[in-house]
């Protein structure tokens, strides 16, 4: 499609919760950040991705400021900000705390993220339910960041993993684009139509299927009302 190639584009992102890991992936590149900085602001990042996207980036900055804009550090510290008072929307400091914590656990024992299932970040490190059936938005949009590699929008930095399996980041308006331009008819919003419409899109890019997630940002884009 078309709008796959016109929005793959970081000028239509100069507003978007990605700017924050885009920032530490140069830093990393020029030796002045690590590889579990970037990892950090792409979760904390994609965890804040809800709601307009000037606000996202607003709290976002907050967040980053707390952290002295040195993610790794402030995890590994164990210090965090823990009140009940709102980071984001619904999402309290204290959430932001206990991921923070939980990121401290892991990088103990681990070197990178990149090994996890989905299902172990929403657990591990989100701290939510397991749930088969959920799409995981915020996990499968983080994951396009850190694998996709065509060096234009997304990061491309976890190289062990397969750009084939990604699954498109699922939400209201994704779902609502995909249904109208005819890629799923199920009513439900769950892992099972985000695989389905991600497998619409491997019909095109079958090496690249999440690419599509551009196209459906594009349908979007240019059928504002």
């Amino acid at each position: 499609m078309e709008w796959a190639e016109e929005y793959n584009h970081p000028r239509y992102f100069q507003e978007d919760p990605i700017i924050f890991p885009t920032r530490f992936a140069r830093e990393y590149e020029d030796g002045k950040a690590s590889l579990a900085d970037v990892e950090i602001a792409a979760l904390l990042s994609a965890h804040l991705a809800w709601g307009r996207r000037a606000m996202i980036v607003r709290d976002c900055s907050r967040m980053f400021d707390e952290m002295c804009w040195k993610p790794y550090d402030y995890v590994m510290n164990g210090e965090y900000r823990n009140e009940n008072a709102s980071l984001h929307r619904t999402i309290k400091w204290s959430e932001f705390a206990a991921i923070c914590g939980r990121m401290q656990k892991i990088y103990s024992e681990k070197g990178s993220l990149e090994g996890l299932t989905n299902n172990e970040i929403r657990t591990e490190i989100f701290g939510q339910k397991e749930d088969l059936k959920a799409p995981n938005k915020k996990i499968s949009m983080m994951r396009r960041w850190m694998v996709r590699d065509d060096g234009k929008v997304d990061l491309g930095l976890w190289k062990s993993s397969d750009k084939k399996k990604l699954i498109l980041p699922l939400d209201v308006h994704v779902y609502d684009q995909a249904t109208a331009l005819g890629l799923t008819s199920r009513r439900q919003k769950d892992i099972v139509t985000a695989r389905e419409i991600t497998d619409a899109f491997r019909e095109i890019w079958p090496e690249d299927p999440c690419k599509g997630d551009f196209a459906l940002f594009g349908y979007g884009v240019t059928h504002q009302q």
